[in-house]
């Protein structure tokens, strides 16, 4: 299977995962149903997938702090050689879980595993299936390794499963270079599968990407798909170093109507701004949940944070949460709203707000459905996390792999083609009102 090339683009395998198991709390006096998640365990397995180039590029999650220091020059432009290896307020309810007996789709490493992955001269599948709530997994913990060599192999295991390994290498304009390596296998009736495809790319911008695919599927009929990428690039407003994280999971059930999906991305510029969020979905048979959620730090004190979540049942009860909170130099607001709704149609909602003035004094207010209600000044103090946990210092301290690529030579008096064309934010990236 030929890969194919874009100009910034590569498809690869995945992992696998497990549904949620969640427990449904008794309802709060206000009635408002509380939910709680119990731990989930992860599905083990194979699947199977393709390798290509696509042009998107995505971000994922992040934070700031102290780490090893960046080498770069004073405005912070990106200078690839002289880059060197240097929540959002979770709140007790999870992303809407469900009230379900425990789910089939279970993990059965120890079937899949023997029965699928090959053997001896063969390669073995090293990833294990994804999970919900783990975010973006660092470089290290994917483990990528770039044959130096052209390979194109395939064999047969004693239980009669096959497998197959290939890398290769795709050129193109402004210097554009993709090297890949891809493997995968299936048992001996088809049932089992398993891919996953490891990619690095770079031009003559300055352009760096690492990722990785990975996908399975099962006896049962479960399937799973998973993929994470690293770039690190210029700004075209800034013209500032920028790195950008990103992974999307998911999985179905086989066996009931079941599944869940998520996305996340991390943004990261030299000049400490940060941008984090993650979408997610689930569904367990006839109840489905949601959950967005952003972090936007400007690097100069300034910070929004937003989280909305909501599930229904298919009877038409529907609940939710959501809250915003802006600030800057000890001056801003907080915002919700918590709400229900019955299958009638009945609805219960409270909204509540703060706004701190910096000197101390924090003016309350709210109000509910039922009629209670509250307009108040307190003298309180302010807190909020004016910079993310995770930044600049600590992603370029963990991209080393990244950082490490090196692209195709330049020949004298040739100079890149840098496309600095108008570009707006993904309106989905964009944080929800507030207005139900």
């Amino acid at each position: 299977m030929a890969a194919s090339a874009s100009s910034r683009g590569f498809t690869a395998p995945i992992g696998a995962s497990k549904l949620p198991t969640v427990e449904v709390f008794p309802s709060s006096p206000n009635g408002f149903v509380e939910f709680r998640r119990k731990k989930r365990s992860s599905i083990g397995g194979f699947f199977s997938i393709q390798c290509c180039c696509s042009d998107s590029v995505m971000p994922i999650r992040g934070g700031s702090g102290s780490g090893n220091g960046v080498d770069k020059g004073d405005d912070g432009r990106l200078d690839s050689k002289k880059i060197t290896a240097n929540y959002m307020r979770t709140q007790a309810s999870s992303p809407m879980p469900f009230a379900s007996p425990q789910s089939r789709f279970v993990s059965k490493p120890e079937k899949f595993f023997s029965r699928c992955t090959p053997r001896n001269s063969g390669p073995k599948s090293r990833d294990s299936p994804p999970k919900r709530d783990t975010g973006i997994a660092n470089e290290k913990d994917w483990g990528i390794s770039m044959l130096n060599d052209s390979v194109n192999e395939t064999g047969v295991n004693e239980d009669g499963s096959t497998w197959y390994r290939e890398s290769g290498e795709d050129l193109g304009d402004n210097g554009y270079r993709c090297r890949w390596t891809r493997m995968g296998g299936q048992s001996s009736d088809g049932t089992l599968e398993w891919k996953e495809t490891w990619w690095e790319k770079s031009d003559w911008t300055g352009y760096k990407e690492l990722g990785v695919e990975k996908s399975g599927k099962n006896v049962e009929g479960d399937a799973w798909w998973e993929t994470w990428r690293e770039v690190l690039h210029q700004d075209e407003w800034s013209n500032l170093a920028r790195i950008e994280r990103s992974a999307q999971k998911q999985a179905k059930s086989g066996t009931e109507n079941a599944g869940w999906y998520e996305n996340w991305w991390e943004k990261y510029d030299a000049k400490g701004w940060t941008e984090k969020g993650a979408h997610k979905y689930g569904r367990l048979n006839e109840q489905s949940w949601w959950e967005k959620w952003g972090e936007h730090y400007d690097g100069r004190g300034s910070v929004l944070k937003w989280t909305d979540k909501w599930a229904e049942t298919e009877l038409g009860t529907k609940w939710g949460d959501k809250w915003e909170e802006k600030f800057f130099a000890g001056i801003g607001s907080r915002q919700g709203e918590t709400w229900h709704v019955s299958p009638v149609g009945d609805r219960w909602s409270r909204t509540w707000g703060e706004e701190h003035f910096g000197n101390g004094k924090v003016h309350k207010y709210g109000k509910s459905t039922t009629g209670e209600s509250w307009d108040i000044v307190v003298d309180e103090g302010t807190y909020y996390e004016a910079e993310p946990h995770y930044g600049w210092a600590d992603v370029v301290g963990d991209s080393s792999q990244l950082l490490s690529i090196q692209p195709r030579d330049r020949p004298p008096g040739v100079f890149p083609s840098m496309d600095f064309g108008p570009s707006l934010p993904p309106e989905d990236e964009l944080p929800p009102t507030l207005s139900q």
